[in-house]
């Protein structure tokens, strides 16, 4: 069966080549608000230590927000829940979990660094009129507080705007408030259930494979790279 995508990943400390799943599962889990000391600290550090620009992706301390947030256990069991709900139980207790902000993200795929994972969102923050966009398929996620989301690290992806099209860095002045919180959990690509769930198929390209050094993804035979505005593949070379 041919692909129109491959993504190219280390796994056992070689390439390892598979199809991009086109599945993403999606839904809404009751968590608690953060308290107003935890997102005032959020807001500190992205003002003052992050610089968080229109489109940038960038990591929070989740160590200060535990110990400040007792209620956090919540969020971490509701997301438990919900992926054994669909198929995954007990995944998320042995994948590693960060705490994420943005403010909105360009058009882009993770697979060149987590390409043997697929990622497991839960959003923090309220409702900013922003959506989660995967231009592959057209589905649009409206971004709230218990928004979760489990998608192929190889699928495209932008937060933007919910009127938008593309993602345009004036869709976020300076003296609007929409930076987003969420918690990020890696989920092993080559675990059976997430494989299936997902709907990805191993060892596509082995030749191809072979001859790369590192992560990446290539369309139709091709190195492609994906448009930060648009979302659309662009073959490179």
């Amino acid at each position: 069966m041919q692909y129109a995508s491959t993504c190219y990943y280390w796994s056992d400390g070689a390439i390892r080549s598979r199809s991009i799943g086109a599945v993403v599962l999606f839904g809404a889990v009751d968590i608690p608000a953060p308290p107003p000391k935890v997102v005032a600290d959020w807001e500190r550090e992205i003002q003052v230590h992050l610089n968080l620009e229109p489109g940038d992706v960038h990591e929070l301390p989740l160590a200060r927000t535990r110990a400040r947030w007792p209620e956090y256990r919540r969020c971490v069991q509701a997301a438990a829940d919900w992926t054994s709900a669909v198929g995954l139980p007990g995944v998320l207790a042995t994948s590693d979990v960060a705490l994420m902000t943005c403010r909105g993200a360009r058009y882009h795929h993770d697979s060149a660094q987590y390409g043997g994972m697929a990622f497991c969102n839960l959003f923090l923050s309220e409702d900013k009129g922003l959506d989660l966009h995967f231009p592959d398929t057209g589905l649009r996620i409206e971004l709230c507080r218990g928004t979760i989301v489990v998608f192929d690290t190889g699928q495209p992806h932008a937060v933007i705007r919910r009127n938008a099209q593309i993602f345009d860095t004036a869709d976020f002045p300076a003296d609007l408030n929409c930076s987003l919180a969420f918690l990020t959990w890696e989920l092993p690509i080559e675990d059976s259930r997430v494989a299936r769930l997902l709907q990805i198929t191993f060892d596509t390209a082995l030749p191809t494979s072979v001859a790369l050094e590192g992560g990446s993804i290539w369309r139709h035979g091709t190195p492609a790279v994906v448009c930060p505005q648009s979302g659309h593949w662009h073959s490179v070379g």
